[in-house]
């Protein structure tokens, strides 16, 4: 049975603890933050955890992590 490549461009964007949860950055921290609340700007800089659908697709891609 050969071994399954790990997708680098998932691997990249998110890291598994060693709980086994993953974890990935908040989107939309590009640009037209000015108009962002203090609050909601110190949220995106925050890492989130992945939804359940997300980890099951996720775990696929990164077999070896």
């Amino acid at each position: 049975m050969p071994k399954i490549k790990t997708h680098k461009a998932t691997a990249k964007r998110f890291t598994i603890t060693k709980n086994k949860k993953i974890k990935h950055r908040k989107a939309g921290q590009d640009h037209f933050n000015a108009r962002e609340s203090g609050n909601t700007k110190r949220n995106k800089r925050r890492d989130v955890d992945a939804t359940k659908t997300l980890t099951k697709t996720i775990k696929t891609l990164m077999p070896y992590n």
